[in-house]
């Protein structure tokens, strides 16, 4: 589970919502996990600075409700070097997902303990918490999203981490393609990370389906790693596969290739209570020391 840190805290959860504190700002969202009883008082959720209301779909777009004085502009979250410019959008993530903390500081360490120099892949990496932290430490990384706002997003992250001279490659392409190609072309890698949506589309219209495609991307991603190879950690959000789905999967492509699987639950530790609030899956796989 991800604890809180300076910038970042779960401070309540339930009826269907969450209340979180990003930098400066104190915002309430829903959240379909969290059906118990709220902890803390109305009066403390009141306070929000900004309240997200969904749409007619749960994972669909909705919009913000701000107090007088309008939507707050973009503002820096830090998560150790790394700072990002954090934006209400209309899908009610804000450009980072605090829960993957627990997989930043494990890549990290894993960049840090090898010895030379680490190629990392980052596959659907969005706005680039999981590259640039990588960076800092040392990685060399290839950064791949469907999405060219995501990706000037992240630059705009890079420069904002003075990280302007690191090793990442952006690549605006289809995830799923890109790992093909670089199968094709006899590329490795050290490290990869994905965290692919339950569905999507890629630049040139291409369909991203998780339980449709999942199977061919994680054979084509131990095709890219080797003996030299260490980690590979995969984020699976609102899909209806188990934990045990994803287990079994990456047991079938890693096939041969020596290590521990590890699989469960990501969460969210509310700073008021301990208590956890459940966020995604995840499976992995690391190689034995």
């Amino acid at each position: 589970m991800a604890e809180a840190w300076p910038d970042y805290a779960l401070l309540d959860s339930g009826d269907g919502r969450k209340l979180e504190r990003f930098g400066r700002l104190l915002l309430d969202r829903p959240d379909s996990q969290a059906i118990w009883h709220r902890s803390l008082p109305a009066e403390r959720w009141a306070v929000a600075d900004a309240r997200f209301l969904a749409g007619r779909e749960e994972e669909g777009s909705g919009r913000w409700e701000a107090k007088a004085g309008g939507l707050p502009a973009p503002w820096p979250i830090a998560y150790g070097p790394v700072r990002i410019e954090a934006q209400l959008t209309a899908f009610r993530h804000l450009g980072i997902f605090p829960e993957q903390r627990v997989h930043w500081d494990r890549v990290v360490d894993v960049v840090q303990a090898r010895a030379g120099e680490t190629a990392l892949l980052n596959l659907f990496g969005y706005t680039g918490m999981a590259s640039l932290l990588p960076a800092a430490a040392g990685a060399k990384v290839t950064h791949v999203d469907a999405s060219k706002k995501a990706i000037a997003w992240a630059r705009v992250n890079q420069e904002m981490s003075g990280l302007a001279d690191a090793p990442i490659r952006w690549i605006c392409d289809d995830a799923a393609r890109f790992a093909a190609r670089e199968v094709r072309r006899g590329s490795r890698y050290d490290v990869i990370v994905l965290d692919p949506p339950k569905y999507g589309r890629g630049p040139k219209n291409e369909v991203w389906r998780l339980e449709e495609q999942l199977p061919q991307l994680l054979a084509d991603c131990r095709a890219l790693m080797d003996e030299r190879s260490s980690t590979l950690v995969l984020t699976a959000y609102a899909t209806h596969l188990s934990m045990l789905t994803l287990q079994r999967l990456l047991e079938d492509a890693f096939a041969g290739l020596p290590g521990t699987i590890s699989v469960g639950e990501m969460a969210l530790r509310e700073e008021t209570t301990g208590r956890l609030l459940p966020t995604s899956l995840y499976v992995s796989w690391s190689r034995d020391a």
